[in-house]
This record gives structure tokens, C-alpha cells and sequence, in this order.
């Protein structure tokens, strides 16, 4: 089966804030087409965003909005298997297109991490990022480049079928994802923040903490994450990659305003090359409940 594999970055920690977009397409084992294109997020640039990926508002100037990129987008996505690494590309697709009153195209996704975590034993529980895995199958591309993380993304699923045998369609199978699901009852809703995460769960392997003003309490907060594969922790350290930060929070960041102890610590860790996303609390509910 034939499929398209995406990747996105952002300009800062809201999702939607989308500043490049990169669509590889594969026929029969290869890539047959690449389109790729800055995006004027309408949004402040995040310097920690700009270290990882190198986009600021200068590189987007005189780029098109999400909204004049709706056309050509869907035109390549539209009907099609979507492939992106970990979930966060169809989360950022989702909650870009909400905001601006776009209507999403009918397609299946099918995450590429998830396959590797079943493909190779090494990467069940963590190093299943994509540089890792293309390290795994010896897949060489330049990271947090959309175009590159794409065609990467589509490496990993293509090196997936060798080593397993499994087609497009076994993929789809063995880890497609429930769209409309909602977080279950695993692990409680009375428990402390800190707690193990459900080792079904499609996030497993992945350390969340919590920072700021929430909308939901905590500790409901922390039930999603947990029930969804995520070990919750009160702490900012080495061993996390994900830190969500209430969304009036995000907002205060735009105006340079203090930043928590937590997210700070973050940032430090970001600067220094540990793999760490921060993510605004709407985003985290959303991602959550997708899965």
C-alpha cells in the first residue's frame, strides 16, 4: 500500500503554531513526490523553538498562511495513509486547522514510532525517537528539518515491513489508533500526581510532568497521562520528555513574563539537547484523548 508520511514544527510551545510543513509521498517501497513550505504561524517565535528547528520570523516572512496552504495540503493528504512519527504532527495538523476554522481531510494515520516499538525490542520502551531509530536502520537525514522528518518517518515504517514482513495494512491493524477515544478508568482519578503509566498505553515510555495554572485539577490531569502510557512526575529532571504548561501560562510567555521553576529547568534541558517538548494543557487533552 501506498502512503504519505508528514512532519511539522512549531514556532512555540501551542501546537497550532505551525511554521513548516513537509509531505513525502511513497509508491511501491519509495519517495515519488516531496513538497515542503514555511508557514506563517501568525505567532511569536519561541527562542527555544528557533534553536532546535533554525526558524524565526525572518525565515517566514513572506511565506503563506495555514489557510492559503489548505488547498495543496489536502490535495496530498486527502484519502490517503498519513504517516508521522509519535503523534504530535496530527495533533499540531489538528489543532492548526481548528483554529482557523479549516476542515480537516478524511484520512487514516498511522504513527511510525508506535511500529517501531513493536518492529525492534530495543526501542519497546524508550529510543524510539526518530533520530534513534533511524540510527537502528542506518537511515542518515538532517533533524527537525519538516521534509527531512518526513521522508525519515517514512524510512522507519518502510525498514518496519522488512524486518517484520508486515504490510501497510498489518500496520494499520497492529497499532492503529482509536480517533474518537475517550482516557479510561486506568489507575484512578483519586491517586497523587506521581504514578506509573499504563504499559498499554500508546504513550508508554514517555515522563510527563505538570507546571502552572491547569484548568483541570492535577491530579485528573495526571489519571489522562498515566492512562494513556505516561510515568507522571513531580519534577523536572533528565528523565523527562514531556512538560505541559497551563495555556494562560503559554500566553504570558509572548510578553516575556517570569516563567515557573519547572519550565525553566526545561528550557535548560531543551538548550542542551535533551529531547524535551513542552506542550500547552489544550494540547495535552487533546493528544490524550485521540488516543
Amino acid at each position: 500500500m501506498d502512503f504519505v508520511a508528514i512532519d511539522v514544527e512549531t514556532a512555540n510551545a501551542d501546537m497550532a503554531s505551525i511554521c513548516q510543513i513537509g509531505v513525502a509521498g511513497f509508491e511501491a517501497g519509495q519517495v515519488v513526490s516531496a513538497w515542503v513550505t514555511y508557514v506563517d504561524p501568525e505567532d511569536w517565535f519561541d527562542p527555544y523553538n528557533v534553536a532546535i528547528h533554525g526558524i524565526n520570523e525572518d525565515t517566514v516572512a513572506a511565506a503563506p498562511t495555514l489557510p492559503e496552504l489548505a488547498i495543496p495540503l489536502l490535495d496530498r493528504l486527502h484519502g490517503t495513509v498519513v504517516v508521522s512519527h509519535t503523534h504530535f504532527d496530527r495533533v499540531s495538523l489538528q489543532q492548526a486547522f481548528t483554529v482557523h476554522e479549516l476542515e480537516l481531510p478524511t484520512l487514516t494515520w498511522l504513527d511510525s514510532a508506535r511500529v517501531a516499538r513493536r518492529a525492534w525490542e530495543q526501542c519497546r520502551y524508550r529510543g524510539y525517537g526518530l533520530a534513534d531509530v533511524c540510527s537502528i536502520i542506518n537511515y542518515d537525514f538532517v533533524h527537525h528539518d519538516a521534509l527531512e522528518d518526513a521522508k525519515a518517518a517514512g524510512q522507519v515504517l518502510l525498514a518496519a515491513q522488512e524486518v517484520t514482513g508486515l504490510s501497510v495494512e498489518d500496520w494499520l491493524v497492529h497499532v492503529g489508533w482509536t480517533l474518537d477515544g475517550q482516557p479510561g478508568k486506568h489507575g484512578g482519578y483519586g491517586k497523587p500526581v506521581k504514578q506509573d503509566g499504563n504499559p498499554d498505553g500508546p504513550l508508554y515510555g514517555e515522563v510527563i510532568v505538570f507546571t502552572g495554572a491547569l484548568m483541570m485539577p492535577r491530579h485528573d490531569a495526571a489519571a489522562r497521562a498515566a492512562e494513556a502510557g505516561c510515568r507522571v512526575a513531580d519534577a523536572v529532571s533528565k528523565k523527562v520528555t514531556l512538560l505541559v504548561v497551563g495555556d494562560q501560562d503559554v500566553t504570558k510567555l509572548a510578553e516575556d513574563q517570569t516563567r515557573s521553576t519547572k519550565h525553566r529547568k526545561a528550557q535548560e534541558l531543551i538548550d542542551a539537547g535533551h529531547p524535551l517538548r513542552i506542550l500547552r494543557e489544550t494540547d495535552f487533552v487533546e493528544l490524550v484523548r485521540l488516543d
